[in-house]
C-alpha cells in the first residue's frame, strides 16, 4: 500500500515538472511562430528605406502613409511668436513611383531572426513623386508670403545722441520676410523625405539684416563716438569756468557711414568764443591812481592774448585723443590775473604829468621816485597806456640814430621805450622833460633803477598815464641833454660840444624854461648838416671830456627815491570794465628783440 502511494506521488511530480517545462516552451514557440508569420508581410525592426523608418510597417501601410501625408510648416510672426500651417500630400499628388522595391526588400529580409533588431538601411532610389508646381502653389499660400504678414528686416544702427546718455547701438530687426527660393528647397526636401514637421526659421529661410549689433565696423564707430562724448575739458579763467563736454562736442562731429570726423572749423569757432570772452589785451580800463583819481587807460598792449590758431590745433588734438581734464589755453602773452582789472597788485605806476613813479608789490608801495620822460619839445612824449615788461637786461647799450648809450639797468615795456638808469642826469622830475627829456624812455636815478630791476620780471605791468592837476611844482630846470651823445647831434653848426653836465651862465639870464622863437623855424628834430660830414653815429669829442655817467653833485642833495606818503591812500588796482574793447588783431612786437634800439 505504501509502495503504491509512493509511485503515484512520483508520477504526479513528474507530470508537474513536465508541465512546467512544456508551458514556457510552448509559449515561446507560439510567440516565435507569431512573429515569424507577422514579419512575412511587414518589415523587421530597424529597417530604414530611403531614410524612412519602416519598422513594423506593411507595404499597404506604407502606401497609406503617403496618401495621408501632411507636412506641418512652422513660420515666424513679426512679434517673434510662431504660426504653424500644413501642406497635404493629397494636394500635391504625393505617391511612390513603384512598390516593387519595397516588396523585394520585404522578401529578402531574414524573418527567422525577426526578434533581433536588424539595423538594415536600404536605398531604393525610388523617391516619392509629387507635382512641384502644385507644391509651389501650396507653399505660396502660406501666411509667410502674404504682404500684410511680412515685416522687412532692418539693420542695426547708432542712435541719435541723447544728453546724459550718449549714443547707443540700436539692435537689428529680424523681420519675417521669407526667401522664396530657400523656402521652396526646404519644403521640397521635407516632402521628399516624408518629414512630418519643418521649422523655416531653423532652416534659415528668412532674410536677415546685413548689419547686426555685433558688426565690427558698427562697434568701431560706436567706440569712436563714445570716446568723443565721454570727454570733459575744463577751462578756468579766474573765478569763471568753461566746461566743454560731450553735449557740445557731439555737434562738432560729422558722420558718413563708418567715417566719423571732427569738424575743426567748429573747434576754431569755440576757441574764438573763448577769445572774445576772456582776452583783455587792447581793452579799455579805468585805473584808480595813487592820487585818488580814476583815469581811463585805452592804449597799450598789456593783457591776456590767446593764440587762437595754436589753441584750436591743440584742442582738436586733445578731443581726437579722447582726453579729458583741465586745460590752459595757448597764449601769446598772459596777464597777472583773469578778469578786469587784470594787472593784479604788483605793477609800476607812472604819472607822466607829475613825472613821478610808484612801484607796488602785492599791493604794498615799495618805492616812489621822480623821473624824466620823453622830450615834449621834440615830439618824443612818452605814450600813455598799460604795458608789460618785455624783458630786463643788465649792462645794455641803447642804440639809435646818432647815439649809443650804455646803461646798467634796461627794462623795456613799449617797443623801444623802457625804464633805465640815467647817470648823466643830476636831477629828475619837475618840467625837465618838456625841453630836456629823453627820446621816450623813463630816465631814473641809478639807485631807483637798480631797486626796480630787482622787483620786476618779464610781464610785470607798467601803467603810464597823464593826469591834469598833478603838474610838478615849477623849479629851475636842468639843461643837461638826455644823452651825452645828443650834444653832438643837436648842436648848432660850428658850436663846440662841452661837458653836458656843466651849465654855462647866460649873460642875459631869463626864465630857463622859456624857449626863444627861432627866426628860421624848422622841425626841431631835424639834424643840421655838418659842413664836414662824418658818421652821424660818432660822438664828437668835447674839449673837456669826462665820464658821461658822472652825476654832478647837487648843492642841495636829497634822496630822489624818498617815498612821499599818500594822504589819501586807497586800492590802486580797482578798474572799471571797458565797454568798448579794441581790435585784438593788432600785432604786438617781438618780446625778445635782437637789438636794443631805444628811446633812452
Amino acid at each position: 500500500m505504501a509502495k503504491r502511494q509512493n509511485h503515484q506521488f512520483n508520477q504526479r511530480k513528474a507530470f508537474i515538472i513536465l508541465l512546467l517545462i512544456a508551458v514556457p516552451v510552448l509559449c515561446v514557440t507560439g510567440i516565435y511562430l507569431y512573429g515569424l508569420n507577422r514579419y512575412q508581410t511587414c518589415f523587421l525592426n530597424g529597417t530604414v528605406i530611403d531614410q524612412i523608418d519602416v519598422s513594423g510597417m506593411t507595404i499597404s501601410q506604407l502606401a497609406q502613409r503617403i496618401e495621408g501625408y501632411v507636412l506641418k510648416v512652422e513660420q515666424r510672426k513679426a512679434d517673434g511668436t510662431v504660426l504653424v500651417e500644413e501642406i497635404s500630400g493629397s494636394e500635391i499628388g504625393l505617391s511612390y513611383a513603384s512598390m516593387e522595391p519595397f516588396e523585394q526588400i520585404l522578401a529578402d529580409q531574414n524573418s527567422l531572426l525577426w526578434f533581433v533588431r536588424q539595423e538594415n538601411e536600404q536605398d531604393t532610389g525610388n523617391a516619392v513623386t509629387f507635382d512641384e508646381n502644385a507644391l509651389k502653389t501650396e507653399m505660396e499660400r502660406l501666411s509667410g508670403f502674404r504682404k500684410d504678414f511680412i515685416v522687412e528686416p532692418e539693420d542695426a544702427f547708432l542712435s541719435e545722441y541723447t544728453p546724459s546718455v550718449g549714443f547707443e547701438i540700436v539692435p537689428e530687426t529680424a523681420g519675417n520676410r521669407l526667401n522664396k527660393e530657400k523656402t521652396f528647397d526646404t519644403i521640397r526636401t521635407a516632402v521628399a523625405e516624408l518629414q512630418d514637421y519643418v521649422n523655416l526659421s531653423d532652416a534659415g529661410c528668412y532674410e536677415t539684416a546685413k548689419i547686426t549689433s555685433d558688426n565690427p565696423a558698427l562697434q568701431a564707430s560706436y567706440e569712436k563716438l563714445k570716446k568723443y562724448t565721454d570727454i570733459t575739458i575744463t577751462y578756468t579763467f579766474g573765478d569763471e569756468q568753461e566746461i566743454l563736454d560731450g553735449d557740445t562736442i557731439v555737434t562738432w562731429i560729422d558722420t558718413d557711414g563708418a567715417d566719423i570726423t571732427l569738424d575743426e572749423t567748429k573747434v576754431a569757432d569755440y576757441v574764438e568764443y573763448l577769445r572774445k570772452n576772456y582776452n583783455t589785451i587792447f581793452k579799455t580800463r579805468t585805473f584808480q591812481t595813487s592820487y585818488d583819481i580814476d583815469v581811463t587807460i585805452d592804449k597799450g598792449d598789456y593783457g591776456w592774448w590767446m593764440n587762437t590758431q595754436q589753441e584750436a590745433v591743440e584742442l582738436a588734438q586733445m578731443i581726437q585723443n579722447g582726453e579729458s581734464g583741465e586745460r590752459e589755453p595757448a597764449y601769446y602773452q598772459t596777464a597777472a590775473v583773469h578778469g578786469i582789472p587784470d594787472y593784479g597788485d604788483t605793477y609800476v605806476e607812472i604819472n607822466l604829468t607829475a613825472q613821478h613813479l610808484l612801484l607796488y608789490v602785492e599791493g604794498e608801495l615799495i618805492l616812489e621816485s621822480d623821473f624824466v620822460s620823453g622830450n615834449s619839445a621834440r615830439g618824443f612824449d612818452t605814450p600813455a597806456g598799460i604795458y608789460g615788461i618785455t624783458y630786463k637786461e643788465r649792462n645794455a647799450t641803447l642804440a639809435g640814430q646818432g647815439y649809443r648809450t650804455p646803461v646798467s639797468y634796461w627794462m623795456p615795456f613799449n617797443n623801444n621805450i623802457g625804464m633805465h638808469d640815467a647817470g648823466w642826469r643830476k636831477s629828475f622830475g619837475g618840467n625837465i622833460y618838456k625841453t630836456n627829456g629823453s627820446h621816450g624812455c623813463i630816465n631814473l636815478p641809478y639807485a631807483v633803477a637798480e631797486e626796480i630791476y630787482g622787483y620786476i620780471e618779464k610781464g610785470t605791468p607798467v601803467i603810464c598815464y597823464y593826469l591834469p592837476g598833478t603838474e610838478p611844482v615849477k623849479k629851475e630846470e636842468e639843461t643837461t641833454p638826455a644823452d651825452p651823445a645828443e650834444e653832438a647831434i643837436f648842436a648848432e653848426p660850428g658850436q663846440e660840444a662841452q661837458d653836458p653836465a656843466i651849465v654855462v651862465p647866460n649873460p642875459n639870464p631869463q626864465d630857463p624854461t622859456l624857449v626863444l622863437p627861432n627866426p628860421n623855424p624848422q622841425d626841431p628834430t631835424t639834424v643840421v648838416p655838418n659842413p664836414n660830414p662824418q658818421d652821424p653815429t660818432m660822438v664828437l669829442p668835447t674839449p673837456n671830456p669826462q665820464d658821461p655817467t658822472t652825476v654832478v653833485p647837487n648843492p642841495n642833495p636829497q634822496d630822489p627815491t624818498t617815498v612821499v606818503p599818500n594822504p589819501n591812500p586807497q586800492d590802486p588796482t580797482t578798474v572799471v570794465p571797458n565797454p568798448q574793447p579794441q581790435d585784438p588783431t593788432i600785432t604786438v612786437p617781438n618780446p625778445n628783440p635782437q637789438e636794443q634800439a631805444a628811446g633812452q
